[in-house]
């Protein structure tokens, strides 16, 4: 069970308050990925298309950024694999939105 934290007006366009608790597919030989996770999470709430990756590349859209167990993983690569304190449900995936100017 990976547990992912939501800004609030994500929460709001999915319809749910709290942490999301995501059961993802069986990697098999592969680990658990951000890649992963967000196919999971977009699979269960298709309103949530494109708000966080570009629909087309896959990229992490501008102002979003990712974190889990106090690191910033919003520039690793979206095949990295996730902490195992995330895999393992002890620490939630956050997606975070970031904010720019003066």
């Amino acid at each position: 069970m990976i547990r992912v934290v939501l800004p609030a007006h994500l929460k709001n366009l999915a319809h749910v308050s709290g942490e999301v608790c995501l059961e993802v597919p069986d990697p098999g030989a592969g680990q658990v990925t951000q890649r992963l996770v967000l196919d999971t999470l977009e699979a269960q709430y298709p309103m949530l298309l494109g708000t966080i990756r570009d629909r087309h590349n896959g990229k992490r859209r501008p102002f979003v950024r990712f974190y889990a167990c106090e690191e910033d993983l919003s520039n690793d690569s979206p095949d990295t694999p996730l902490p195992e304190r995330v895999i393992a449900g002890e620490e939630p995936f956050i997606v975070l939105g970031a904010m720019a100017g003066g």
